[in-house]
């Protein structure tokens, strides 16, 4: 009997126990696939309506001639002045001063400045604090005026102005800025 048990003891003791792992087989390697993309659906504009049955031609780059020495002031309080002179793409005088209301002032004067671009856009740059003043004729409507934006001037202004700061667009016909 006690042979009996200590066969049973010894086939229940074999069955708890693990059998020792085989490895894995390496798993299979895809076989390449050719992937085929659709070509993009081509989208074609519609032109507008306002637009239908209109020649319009981009403006011609034509060198900037703009003199101005003006004022203005806007609805919410903003005071500014500008002394302007370019003459075939190339500045002659530039000072300007915008005074923002609770914010600070921004000034920019011609000196701090060197001529880095012409045609189509007069660009301005200051090498030293990054400051670039950039200069673009424009037709709006039968109305032409000259664009003057600022770019990267945080250094010529107090304050937080520069975060309100906006172009300064002068009318070619009368020389005004606003």
């Amino acid at each position: 009997m006690r042979s009996i048990c200590a066969a049973t003891l010894i086939l229940l003791l074999g069955a708890c126990t693990t059998p020792t792992p085989l490895p894995e087989p390496p798993a299979p390697v895809p076989e390449p696939v050719a992937v085929i993309t659709p070509a993009p659906e081509r989208i074609e504009s519609q032109p507008l309506k306002h637009l239908l049955n209109r020649t319009l031609k981009p403006m011609p780059d034509q060198a900037l001639n703009v003199r101005t020495k003006c004022a203005f002031r806007d609805a919410i309080g903003t005071r500014g002045k500008m002394d302007l002179q370019v003459k075939n793409a190339e500045v002659q005088r530039f000072t300007a001063e915008v005074n923002i209301p609770k914010q600070g002032i921004c000034r920019f004067d011609m000196k701090n400045f060197q001529q880095t671009g012409s045609l189509p856009t007069v660009m301005l740059a200051d090498p030293v604090s990054g400051c670039s003043v950039r200069m673009w004729a424009q037709e709006l409507g039968r109305e032409k005026s000259v664009t003057v934006a600022f770019t990267g001037c945080q250094t010529q202004c107090s304050g937080d102005s520069f975060s309100y700061l906006w172009p300064i667009l002068v009318d070619t016909r009368n020389g005004r800025c606003s």
